[in-house]
């Protein structure tokens, strides 16, 4: 009986350990090497390790080896190693292959034997320390220095950098590692700059093939910083990257950037990042967690309103633990309230589906684009390959890069299916795509803000005239200056047939952030008619994104600085809509029908037998609903 019992208090000790900390994912963090050699002082070692304990709960911690041409000496590796073994935590590996950070991310030189084989000697001695290690962002090359000239002969640099990093990620990482210890498992992290890898030798076709597993850059911080990126990025890379190495995307990486602007914006970057059902989260880094301190300024005005999903005097109030009061202190507590909140609610979602967006290997063009179409409610699902059996697919500038992208177009047309184009596709395939429609999009622009009856924008933009035979195709939504009483209009969603299928051309603003300008009846009809393979969409203005899934759930989350009031359209009969959290239920509204001309016309009316449900929106907040 005795030793049933142990059997059986084995198994439940094996299977909380098993669990880790949250019920749906893991939470880790990234100790820099510089940092990780300051920890040979215990007294450091121990009073950052209590700060950030008391305030977010970890289940593992990734050492870092080198970074900035510094290799932490394996005396002090191995006792900060054995110091969070002690703690409970899974220990594993990291490298950055930098010699200068602060020199414009100054890379090494794979071109030059001597830092080849320090790049080889390096991944050794990680791999002889750790069963799994990771390269952080940098293993590219920026350098244009007289070797890798020389090197690259006649070839691009696009051309020769993907041959270059492609073969040295093998030669002198990959295999050199698993000759010392046949165990380890080597993960490469890319950034979240991914439309354009390419030219800088990341190569998404061939490292996920021999790297054991991949991790995903979720970092969006301050949309007014350098890199532009809007929120949905957070949750989108980790859907393309899913779907370039289907069950080897480990997980997404956020960094404190953006929480200058407030902790929802920090918060949220960690929320999306879960969003897309990934198995682990590393918060960049220790000492981060340990040392940006919380500060009223984080603290945004739309908390004065109250109801928001993230709340800020919550996260900052004291709170017991192993039975002490800890008051907050740093950042490490908006992301243990945020992933304990988002735990809750993950775990009632399927698998996350969207509209598919082909995008092939190291294409360009409308770079990032299918984010702000995230933001404007269409939920992306990118993919790197062509795919079949999809009643919908959208086609951004990045297609033409496919030269067979035509012929594709046609036979899903043929079986039936739609075909949604950008102007930007359109601009770079016209001649190609006259063998299905005669359009035409060249230089010049428009100024619109009336959109007639969809609604009017706030501010005058500029986009591209889109010109097509009358009746041969014909506008779903049209704008001008003015459009109503005006003398001229211009398309922004056009259409036309093909054999069994419809054609689409999206107008995309010279500015993607004038999408936001849409009023909202624009959007909507734009959503509606997007929404086949999803099977619901939402109804409302700009900047409130729709996260569908495959078991009849969806998030709706409002990124505005201000309430929203949203429709949820279900594309068939629904009897109520579930709160996943409160388990409220929410009663069907009315569904108004056009009438009239646009009663006949589907892209202005609901789909037979559709039903809507209201829902209201703080600002910043989110909403898991089920059907």
């Amino acid at each position: 009986m005795k030793s049933v019992l142990l059997t059986a208090a084995l198994l439940s000790i094996s299977a909380a350990m098993y669990a880790g900390k949250y019920q749906n994912f893991k939470v880790s963090t990234y100790i820099r090497a510089q940092d990780v050699a300051r920890m040979d002082d215990e007294k450091f070692l121990k009073s950052t390790w209590e700060t950030v304990s008391s305030q977010v709960d970890l289940d593992k911690i990734y050492l870092e080896t080198h970074r900035d041409a510094f290799t932490v000496p394996e005396k002090t590796l191995n006792k900060v190693k054995k110091f969070f073994l002690s703690k409970g935590l899974e220990v594993g590996g990291g490298i950055t292959f930098t010699r200068s950070e602060p020199t414009d991310f100054e890379t090494y030189s794979y071109a030059r034997e001597n830092e080849r084989q320090l790049v080889k000697e390096i991944s050794e001695f990680t791999a002889r320390h750790f069963d799994d290690f990771i390269l952080d962002d940098f293993f590219f090359i920026d350098l244009k220095n007289d070797d890798e000239i020389a090197a690259k002969g006649s070839k691009s640099w696009t051309e020769y950098r993907l041959r270059l990093m492609a073969d040295a990620g093998k030669e002198l990482v990959v295999n050199p590692a698993k000759a010392v210890n046949p165990k380890v498992k080597v993960i490469i992290k890319y950034p979240n700059w991914y439309d354009h890898f390419h030219g800088l030798g990341f190569n998404l076709e061939e490292e996920p093939l021999y790297f054991d597993g991949l991790w995903t850059g979720t970092e969006t911080r301050d949309p007014a910083s350098a890199q532009h990126l809007q929120n949905y990025l957070s949750y989108n890379i980790i859907r393309y990257f899913d779907n370039i190495a289907p069950g080897r995307n480990g997980g997404g990486w956020v960094d404190a950037g953006g929480i200058n602007m407030s902790m929802d914006r920090y918060a949220e970057q960690l929320h999306l990042t879960m969003l897309a059902r990934t198995p682990e989260i590393i918060l960049w880094n220790y000492m981060q967690l340990a040392e940006v301190k919380i500060t009223p300024q984080m603290r945004a005005p739309w908390q004065d309103a109250g109801g928001n999903s993230f709340r800020y005097d919550e996260m900052v109030a004291p709170f017991k633990k192993d039975g002490k009061t800890i008051t907050p202190t740093t950042m490490a507590r908006f992301a243990q309230e945020t992933l304990r909140q988002t735990d809750k609610l993950v775990g009632n979602l399927g698998n996350p589906i969207g509209l598919v967006s082909y995008k092939p290997y190291h294409s360009s063009g409308e770079d990032f684009l299918q984010n702000y179409l995230g933001m404007i409610g269409l939920p992306m699902d990118m993919h790197p390959k062509w795919k079949d059996n999809r009643q919908q697919i959208l086609l951004t500038e990045q297609a033409a890069k496919d030269e067979q992208i035509v012929e594709k177009m046609k036979e899903q047309l043929r079986k039936g299916g739609d075909v949604i184009i950008t102007t930007g596709l359109l601009k770079a395939i016209k001649d190609k795509l006259a063998d299905i429609c005669e359009l035409y999009c060249g230089d010049l622009k428009a100024i619109v803000n009336d959109f007639g009856f969809s609604g009017k924008s706030e501010r005058d933009f500029i986009i591209p005239q889109v010109k097509y035979f009358t009746n041969d195709a014909w506008e779903v939504v049209s704008a001008g200056r003015p459009l109503t009483g005006g003398v001229s209009g211009y398309p922004i969603l056009l259409r036309d047939t093909y054999s069994k299928g419809m054609l689409f051309v999206l107008t995309i603003p010279d500015d993607f952030g004038n999408l936001y300008d849409y009023p909202a009846g624009a959007l909507n009809i734009i959503r509606r008619a997007m929404s086949k393979d999803v099977g619901a969409y939402i109804e409302g203005p700009s900047k409130v994104a729709l996260f569908p899934y495959d078991n009849k759930t969806l998030v709706v989350e409002n990124f505005n600085d201000t309430p929203v009031s949203v429709r949820v359209i279900i594309n068939g009969k629904a009897d109520s809509l579930r709160n996943l959290l409160t388990g409220e239920l929410l009663k069907p509204a009315d569904l108004p029908r056009p009438q009239g001309f646009f009663g006949r016309n589907r892209f202005y009316g609901y789909a037979e037998g559709a039903t809507a449900f209201d829902v209201s929106l703080p600002a910043h907040s989110y909403i898991g609903l089920g059907y």
